[in-house]
């Protein structure tokens, strides 16, 4: 298990760049299963979740090559149908919750996929009912190995239908997505996601020659086509890792510039950083966050304590409601963090609580932040990184507290961050990977 050492108080400055978006990484890679002939993607990020995936598409016989400007090419010519029913892919997938997208193309090009219990965070119950479901409704049968630990789906022909999802869910119309790409007919879904990694995924999907309409609505129609061929696609700046940098500027009195955000897709979350008092400035396609230091949480227009609540897209994304709650711990003001869709993700609260925060944990899904105002800098501290988002909250506490903390678990971290110590660490970071 690797660990962060973090030497706090130092103020960053200087310029960064975002990586490729992970969630639409993990999505668009699934997608070159599609095709037997080669997808070429640029901006793919070196995270240990994407490494993973790439490796399994590897192991089940997608050939992965290298290309100019660090560029990665697919090509699923032959896909070795036997290799999805041994331990090895069980033992992989189920490491990767993202392995669950590999059902969606599988199933529309070959008629037949496996799934195991998927992986990922430990942040509650993420139910794969959505997934199925749409599988199911276009045509679809569901079985099980002998054993029990392999869902078997399996579908002679996949047939277009109208699906109103129970809930907008990424992945699940990601998955319903792809398999339909290349069912006979018309599918319409109602309820769809549409956060931008929804809407590249069409734009790619699109490319390929499939026939979507409706893309960045929640009112998708696919009609689909025989076949897809190979196309070039570039991922977008993770939105993410945008916003943990603002948090973090804003956490450590720091002046960074953000550089290629890809502002106009960033949604609400530039403005949902100024109501916690945060000042950004929008440079072309760059963000400036200036040196703060105070920043004031606002209220509603009648005085009530502000809520920042996490929404299906164009909402918040509850990705970055860990981001918002460490960096309200040192705004003047309250502010309560309403984390509606995962009954665990904010259960780190008690390690910035033990570094001198001042929260009040509701319930499982809301906390009350009181912010410090800077009137006492966080203690450091030892700690574990439970999940991706709330590992960086934990660094983003160390690198403005006092003295040296101690993160354990960052594989974690790993899994959603492409080199993060060395990155901040160019900023005047202070962060040792042992």
């Amino acid at each position: 298990m690797g660990s962060f050492i973090v030497q706090g108080g130092k103020r960053l400055k200087g310029e960064i760049t975002p990586q490729g978006a992970k969630n639409e990484a993990l999505q668009v890679i699934c997608a070159t299963l599609l095709t037997s002939e080669k997808v070429t993607i640029s901006n793919i990020p070196e995270i240990a979740d994407v490494d993973k995936l790439i490796d399994l598409l590897c192991k089940m016989g997608v050939e992965i090559t290298g290309e100019p400007g660090g560029a990665t090419g697919f090509k699923a010519g032959t896909i070795d149908l036997d290799y999805l029913q041994t331990d090895e892919f069980q033992s992989l997938s189920s490491s990767l919750r993202g392995s669950i997208m590999i059902v969606g193309p599988l199933l529309a090009r070959f008629g037949k996929a496996y799934l195991p219990k998927p992986g990922g965070d430990k942040i509650g119950r993420r139910r794969i009912d959505t997934h199925l479901t749409g599988f199911l409704k276009l045509g679809a049968r569901l079985g099980s190995n002998t054993s029990g630990t392999l869902m078997c789906i399996d579908a002679g022909e996949l047939n277009g239908t109208y699906l109103h999802l129970d809930e907008a869910s990424v992945t699940g119309t990601a998955n319903i997505i792809m398999a339909a790409a290349l069912a006979k007919g018309r599918t319409t879904i109602y309820n769809a996601a549409c956060e931008p990694y929804i809407q590249q995924l069409c734009r790619m999907l699109a490319a390929m020659g499939a026939q979507i309409t409706g893309t960045g609505s929640n009112l998708l129609c696919i009609d689909g086509v025989p076949a897809l061929a190979g196309c070039s696609h570039t991922i977008l700046p993770d939105m993410i890792e945008i916003g943990s940098f603002i948090g973090m500027a804003a956490m450590t009195e720091s002046e960074i510039t953000i550089k290629n955000t890809s502002f106009d897709n960033l949604g609400i979350i530039p403005d949902s950083f100024r109501r916690l008092g945060i000042k950004l400035e929008r440079r072309g396609d760059d963000i400036f966050i200036p040196q703060q230091s105070h920043y004031e949480v606002e209220t509603f227009i009648d005085g009530s304590i502000m809520t920042i609540a996490d929404a299906i897209w164009p909402g918040l994304t509850p990705d970055l409601l860990s981001i918002f709650l460490v960096t309200a711990t040192q705004a003047k003001g309250a502010v309560l963090i309403h984390q509606k869709m995962f009954e665990s993700r904010l259960f780190f609260v008690d390690k910035l609580i033990d570094m001198g925060a001042q929260i009040i944990l509701c319930d499982p899904h809301r906390a009350t932040v009181i912010g410090l105002n800077r009137s006492a800098r966080l203690r450091a501290a030892t700690m574990s990184s439970p999940d991706i988002r709330a590992g960086v909250a934990l660094l983003i506490a160390a690198l403005s507290a006092e003295g040296q903390s101690v993160i354990h678990n960052i594989e974690q971290i790993d899994r959603g961050y492409q080199n993060i110590d060395t990155r901040l660490n160019a900023l005047g970071a202070d962060i040792k990977r042992i």
